[in-house]
C-alpha cells in the first residue's frame, strides 16, 4: 500500500511528535491504553463498513538513518482468534506551507477483517492512517504554542529609568490638585450666591475669636432643646395649708365661745 498526507505543519515540529511515544499514543484514533503496558499499546476498534472489530497490541515506531521511521505493529482480535501485522515506512518531504506524509508497506490480517469486502477495508485503513498523520500534527502545533507562550513569559520587559514619568512635585502651583477652599468655592459657583445657611454662619463669626466660635453653642434650628423641669411636690407641704386653716377656724370658734359665757356672767 502506499498513501500521502498532508499536513500545515514544519517537518522538524513533526519529527519531534514522532519522536515521542507518547505524543504518537495520543494521535491514534480511538485507541485505549493499558494501565502499565507500553506507551503505543491498548486496545483499537476498527470499523469496517458497517462491521466493528476490537482489536489489543502494540505499535513502535523507530528512526532510520536515511531520514525515514519505520512503523510496527501486532494485534489480535479481542473476541476472536484474528490477528493483524503492519510493516509501514513514514517519509517525511518538508514543502513551503508543511509537510507532505508518505505511507509505504504491508498490511498481513486474518481472521474477521479477512472476510470483509477488500475496498471497505483499504478505506478503513486509509481513514485510520488521515486521522492519525492529522492528529500528529495538531500535537506538534500544541507544543509550538506552549513553547512561545513560554518564552514569551521568561523574557522580562525591560524599561529605562528615563521613560519612567516623573510625578510634579506637591508644591508645584500648575498641578491640577485642588484644594478645600477652591473646591468649596467650586460647590457653590453654580448657585451664585452661598445658601442661607452658610451666610448666618459667616455673618455670626465676625467679630468673635476663634475659641468662641469653637465653643459656641449652635443657634437657630441647630440649637439644643433644654429638658423640661420637674417639680416634685412634697406630701408634707400638700397638707399643711388645710391644718393651718382648720386650727384658725377653731381658734375663732373657741374665741366666740368663751366671750359668750362671760356675757352670761355678767
Amino acid at each position: 500500500m502506499e498513501h500521502q498526507v498532508f499536513v500545515p505543519v514544519p517537518v522538524e515540529r513533526l519529527r519531534e511528535a514522532l519522536a515521542d511515544p507518547a505524543r504518537v499514543a495520543r494521535a491514534v484514533p480511538g485507541l485505549q491504553q493499558d494501565a502499565g503496558a507500553e506507551p503505543v499499546a491498548g486496545r483499537l476498534k476498527l470499523r469496517v463498513g458497517g462491521h466493528s472489530v476490537t482489536y489489543r497490541g502494540a505499535v513502535r515506531v523507530t528512526p532510520r538513518e536515511n531520514g525515514r521511521y519505520a512503523v510496527e505493529g501486532d494485534a489480535t482480535e479481542a473476541r476472536g482468534t484474528g490477528s493483524v501485522k503492519l510493516a509501514l515506512t513514514l517519509s517525511l518531504t518538508g514543502t513551503e506551507d508543511g509537510t507532505t506524509v508518505t505511507v509505504e508497506g504491508t498490511a498481513d490480517a486474518d481472521g474477521r477483517v479477512a472476510e470483509l469486502p477488500a475496498d471497505a477495508v483499504a478505506s478503513a485503513a486509509t481513514r485510520l492512517l488521515n486521522r492519525f498523520v492529522e492528529s500528529l500534527a495538531e500535537t506538534a502545533e500544541t507544543a509550538e504554542t506552549a513553547e512561545t507562550a513560554e518564552e514569551q513569559e521568561q523574557e522580562p520587559e525591560h524599561t529605562s529609568v528615563f521613560d519612567t514619568e516623573v510625578p510634579p512635585p506637591s508644591l508645584d502651583r500648575d498641578t491640577d490638585e485642588t484644594s478645600p477652599d477652591d473646591r468649596f468655592t467650586e460647590d457653590f459657583a453654580d448657585l451664585g450666591e452661598p445658601p442661607a445657611e452658610a451666610a448666618h454662619a459667616r455673618r455670626t463669626m465676625i467679630g468673635r475669636s476663634a475659641e468662641e466660635v469653637d465653643h459656641a453653642p449652635p443657634r437657630g434650628r441647630y440649637a439644643p432643646v433644654p429638658a423640661p423641669q420637674t417639680v416634685a411636690g412634697n406630701p408634707a407641704l400638700r397638707w399643711a395649708a388645710p391644718a393651718a386653716a382648720l386650727a384658725l377656724a377653731s381658734a375663732i370658734v373657741l374665741g366666740r365661745a368663751l366671750r359668750k359665757r362671760r356675757w352670761d356672767r355678767g
